[in-house]
């Protein structure tokens, strides 16, 4: 039986890791698959553990190999989702869990049409702005270009299957595992008969 792939995204500094960190440690049957990138490493992340880090070069060698189920330019650098490792995962049964930004989401959709997309909304604008600025990892011309999209990125809930509000890290985590729980019992996915017929 074929995984799930559940993609998890919203704007900058909505709080995506942190859920998704949360969604993690309580739900073993997701697997998460890191993207790439070409941006430097910040603070204590790790190449093959929190991103794969790449040369422009090497990116733009894989685009051209059809390499990434999704890749995007984001604020001056690339990142993208190895589609190999993505599908081997969902060929073998595994569920699968992204977090990708709007325009990653968007061609997930388009390249893997039964994905399920879910946006991860922000209580205010105000309390994202707050946020980018609390977080301390970019400078002050990356949050400005981030500060910009805030509009934009907010408009793309239309595109997403679920919308989750994180107004709270326990609420929006547990959102977001009842939606992982309603998908693996809808009927026409087949999931249920491995509860009943285990």
């Amino acid at each position: 039986m074929v995984g799930l792939l559940y993609v998890l995204s919203g704007p900058s500094g909505v709080g995506k890791n942190t859920v998704l960190t949360e969604i993690l440690t309580k739900r073993k049957d997701l697997t998460y698959s890191i993207s790439a990138t070409t941006r430097l490493p910040r603070g204590q992340e790790v190449d093959g553990v929190d991103y794969y880090f790449f040369t422009k070069e090497q990116f733009l060698a894989e685009i051209e190999n059809d390499g990434f189920l999704e890749w995007a330019e984001i604020y001056g650098h690339y990142y993208g989702t190895p589609k190999q490792t993505v599908l081997s995962r969902i060929n073998s049964g595994q569920h699968v869990i992204l977090d990708v930004d709007i325009q990653g989401a968007t061609q997930i959709r388009k390249n893997y049409p039964n994905s399920i997309l879910i946006f991860l909304y922000p209580p205010s604008v105000q309390e994202l702005q707050r946020r980018l600025l609390q977080r301390n990892t970019d400078d002050q011309e990356s949050i400005n270009k981030r500060l910009s999209y805030i509009d934009k990125e907010l408009a793309a809930v239309s595109l997403y299957d679920y919308v989750v509000l994180n107004d709270s890290l326990e609420q929006a985590c547990y959102r977001v595992e009842s939606i992982i729980n309603a998908e693996e019992v809808k009927v026409a996915r087949g999931y249920w008969k491995k509860l009943i017929y285990p």
